[in-house]
């Protein structure tokens, strides 16, 4: 259904900031909101951000509140995750997903309402 590319990953130090996109092909995103998702080996997929269609909503993990910032620009069929004061605990893999219209177009937490997922981008933050 729903083509998803993260870009944007890498190595940085503590405290810099990172900005990650994802980039919809095949579809557009039109009516979907968006997810932002992180792995770190050994651990479970944890939520990070949410957005809804067409932006209005937005949700954030506890963890990352007040530091990252879930956007999207439906012109150009992209969402993002802007990252500031990162710390070595953000290290993990990223994902964007697209929540199943199923369950309308509000922001969610809940990974087993995401249907589409991307491809993961590397974050690795060094003290």
């Amino acid at each position: 259904q729903v083509q998803l590319v993260e870009s944007g990953g890498g190595s940085v130090q503590a405290g810099d900031s990172l900005r990650l996109s994802c980039t919809a092909s095949g579809r557009t995103l039109s009516r979907y909101a968006i997810g932002w998702f992180r792995q770190a080996p050994g651990k479970g997929r944890e939520f990070v951000a949410a957005i809804s269609w067409p932006g209005s909503t937005t949700l954030y993990a506890d963890s990352v509140k007040g530091r990252f910032t879930i956007s999207r620009d439906n012109a150009e069929n992209t969402a993002f995750l802007q990252m500031n004061s990162l710390k070595p605990e953000d290290t993990a893999a990223y994902y964007c997903a697209t929540r199943s219209r199923a369950y309308g177009s509000g922001s969610s937490r809940i990974a087993e309402e995401y249907d589409s997922w991307g491809q993961g981008t590397q974050v690795t933050v060094s003290s």
